[in-house]
């Protein structure tokens, strides 16, 4: 099962008149540091503040009235968590996400403002795919994937395909493509976009140090799930595993993947905040994280960079500004 490049376009269809087309914005003061021109996608700026809704709004919006009658069930550590929980309001169903106790406090709130059931789990002890399974099968609601959807896929696509015709307007063909990766969702469905109307231009994940099973994954030629240590920074991105209708598109269409420091990623969130005047949270930034630390080269070439939300508990942002991240992560 795959995603084609028509699947994306009827997604955008959909999703117009409801999604935000979010800017593509350029710094001058970020390209004279990596000598290249940096195009950013600010998908801090769509509804519930990531691109998670392009997907949620995507399969929602094509259930039939029975099924939208008996709701929907999604886990999530937030952003498809809001994402489900707005599109699930604006078409007048029922939601409930199944979401770890120790998510941000800031996202489970939101879910619950757009009017979902939150039910919270602790994440060492629980099994959420079970607890929502047992949800759905008693309600006889649809289960709702976060990345390994068809539906979702071509959703998060929809960035891309903003993405590549606003560069077209500024007169940009981009080099290469830097995309936050963790199940592979939004990834899947940009590559999708990009290899269908600019097949030179290189697509590129990244993803956190001890999260690093995408380029485990290509390297191996098939899906490798991590065994992670630790919890990460980068809270949206802790997937162990690509997805099974993902990794064979990511397999196709990626020139590879970098993996990110927790440190990083806080100095990139700093030099968001300070020098581009944008409020990123960690998972959303590890595409300018790349570019910075130069694990991705910039220099001489013009990049697209997708910064995939802004949704960051205020008390963790204070301390990743004040330069406090590290006692943070390790507490």
């Amino acid at each position: 099962m795959s995603v084609t490049f028509a699947d994306i376009e009827a997604a955008a269809a959909r999703l117009e008149g409801h999604a935000v087309r979010t800017p593509l914005v350029e710094s001058p003061a970020l390209n004279e540091r990596l000598g290249g021109r940096v195009l950013l996608k600010l998908e801090t700026l769509q509804r519930v503040g990531a691109f998670k809704f392009r997907g949620a709004y995507n399969r929602l919006v094509q259930l039939s009235d029975d099924e939208r009658k008996r709701g929907v069930v999604a886990f999530s550590s937030g952003n498809h968590a809001q994402g489900v929980a707005l599109a699930a309001k604006l078409l007048g169903m029922p939601a409930l996400i199944v979401m770890p106790a120790d998510a941000p406090a800031v996202k489970v709130d939101a879910t619950r403002g757009y009017g979902a059931e939150v039910r919270l789990y602790d994440r060492l002890r629980d099994s959420r795919e079970a607890i929502a399974a047992e949800i759905a099968g008693s309600r006889g609601a649809v289960i709702v994937p976060a990345f390994d959807d068809p539906h979702i896929i071509a959703g998060q696509g929809t960035a891309g395909l903003e993405m590549m015709a606003q560069a077209a307007a500024l007169g940009a063909t981009f080099d290469a493509v830097v995309t936050p990766v963790s199940g592979g969702g939004l990834l899947a469905g940009v590559s999708q976009v990009v290899k269908a109307l600019s097949p030179a231009t290189e697509v590129w994940g990244v993803e956190p140090a001890s999260f690093d099973d995408l380029a485990r994954s290509l390297k191996a030629g098939e899906i490798v799930t991590v065994k992670p240590t630790g919890r990460s920074l980068c809270d949206a991105l802790e997937s162990p595993a690509p997805g099974l209708i993902t990794f064979p598109i990511l397999h196709a269409n990626l020139a590879g993947a970098v993996s990110i420091t927790d440190a990083e990623v806080a100095e990139a969130m700093r030099y968001a905040f300070s020098t581009l005047k944008l409020v990123v949270e960690p998972g959303g930034c590890v595409g300018l994280a790349a570019l910075l630390t130069g694990k991705i080269p910039a220099a001489g070439r013009t990049l697209g960079v997708v910064l995939s939300g802004g949704n960051v508990d205020p008390e963790l942002f204070a301390q990743v500004i004040q330069g406090e991240v590290l006692q943070v992560v390790q507490s």
